[in-house]
């Protein structure tokens, strides 16, 4: 068995790229880390692999702090001695990353083999849901809109607000209002406008087949009116008409109001991931 790390995420991808595809939904993160023109970001990041004894890769590793460590089992096949590998390499290095986040199974083995039995704390478990064809619904009153430069002075405070409610990395506002102007005119970043902008939804990212929405959010005072469930849907329906075979998102698991929305649109779920924080 073989651990090996990677300086150059060209040369990763082409060892990684086909394992991760077999499960795409499940790898969309991943796979849109490896593909989406981040080479510029790549040399800061942890990138590695574990072979077994044949020369195949048996698990996928992909850390790009401050976000945890994310880890894929090829073929979702448990190898416990690729772990056990693993967390014994990145101690090592000293390398150590906020948590982890994989299908449950392989999230609390790779905990328990770096940090300790017990040392890591269930952060948040995640179902990633697919949608292949767009359920009937009841559309709220008002349109989906683009971004546009006039919504500079709110949208960068929706998007701190979006990551508070997500327990996600929280960044500055500058930031924040960074990444959007970035998403000027591009058409990836949408509000649902009663009169107002009431909600949004994202295009955040692509696999080779698919297209991931996220960015969900509502302001609170808003909520219940069934603007979420319009911006997600005009989003959706947009993506699928274009041509594109699933769109699929993250869900927080615990909350059952945006899980039930999700899958009253005709969303699935296809898999679980958890995420595990280390104490240590």
């Amino acid at each position: 068995m073989l651990f090996r790390q990677y300086d150059n995420i060209e040369t990763f991808n082409t060892g990684v790229l086909d394992i991760l595809l077999e499960h795409e939904v499940q790898n969309n993160l991943l796979i849109s880390l490896i593909t989406n023109d981040n080479a510029q970001y790549a040399k800061d990041w942890f990138l590695a692999a574990v072979s077994g004894d044949g020369g195949g890769i048996i698990l996928t590793a992909i850390c790009t702090k401050p976000f945890d460590l994310i880890l894929f089992e090829t073929g979702n096949n448990i190898c416990g001695d690729a772990v056990d590998l693993l967390a014994k390499e990145m101690r090592r290095m000293n390398y150590t990353p906020p948590g982890v986040m994989a299908a449950p199974d392989l999230a609390r083995r790779f905990s328990d083999s770096f940090a300790g039995t017990g040392a890591g704390r269930l952060y948040m478990t995640s179902s990633i849901m697919r949608l292949d064809k767009l359920a009937g619904h009841k559309t709220a009153p008002g349109a989906l809109r683009a971004l546009e430069k006039r919504d500079m002075f709110f949208a960068p405070y929706w998007e701190r607000a979006f990551s508070e409610d997500c327990r996600s990395h929280v960044f500055s506002i500058q930031e924040y209002t960074q990444r959007l102007t970035n998403r000027l005119g591009k058409d990836t970043h949408f509000f649902w406008e009663d009169g107002i902008p009431v909600s949004q939804a994202v295009h955040g990212r692509d696999t080779p087949n698919g297209a991931v929405i996220n960015g969900v959010y509502t302001p609170p005072h808003y909520r219940g009116l069934g603007y979420a469930k319009s911006a997600v849907a005009g989003l959706s329906k947009a993506l699928l008409d274009s041509g594109i075979p699933f769109c699929c998102l993250f869900a927080d698991s615990g909350n059952p109001v945006s899980c039930g929305l999700y899958k009253s649109l005709g969303f699935y779920e296809v898999s679980e991931l958890e995420n595990i924080r280390f104490d240590i």
